[in-house]
């Protein structure tokens, strides 16, 4: 894939649309392209968040470690951008991110994402809407799981 193509893939994403293209390229150019097989880990909970991944085709499982084992929270595929968080906040990853096929991802440095966020602050406010919209998602499923112990007289 040509780093054109790469940049028209960036320009679908939500979270790059505002992004001069000159910008793209860079981000196309600078970012590694990675495949990941079936059951293999593209971060783990609790390792150092050094890159985040735009994931180009496939799905991955969202995974955090509990006391009864892994639970997934969350499936991610085309077009969705995972790792950022612990880019932005400079903490251990918080969340395992597992292929479940095969996974076409573009590695996005902590410097170059950084970076990016500075130059755009479009972009930045597309991350607050991405971040906002999981914090929703997260306390819609919290509320219904407190509900449901409460039902069943756990809670």
């Amino acid at each position: 894939m040509s780093i054109n193509d790469e940049v028209e893939l960036l320009r679908r994403v939500p979270l790059f649309a505002s992004v001069p293209p000159a910008k793209l390229k860079l981000l196309a150019f600078t970012s590694d392209r990675m495949v990941f097989a079936p059951e293999q880990v593209l971060m783990r909970q609790g390792d150092a968040g050094d890159a985040a991944y735009l994931i180009l085709s496939g799905e991955a499982d969202v995974t955090v470690d509990t006391a009864n084992g892994p639970l997934k929270v969350a499936v991610v595929g085309k077009n969705d951008f995972v790792g950022e968080m612990a880019i932005l906040r400079d903490v251990p990853r918080s969340a395992t991110v597992t292929a479940t096929s095969e996974v076409m991802t573009l590695k996005v440095t902590k410097d170059t994402f950084l970076q990016m966020i500075e130059d755009s602050p479009l972009m930045a406010i597309e991350i607050l809407r991405v971040v906002t919209q999981r914090l929703e998602a997260t306390t819609i499923d919290l509320t219904q799981a407190r509900f449901k112990l409460k039902e069943a007289g756990i809670a």
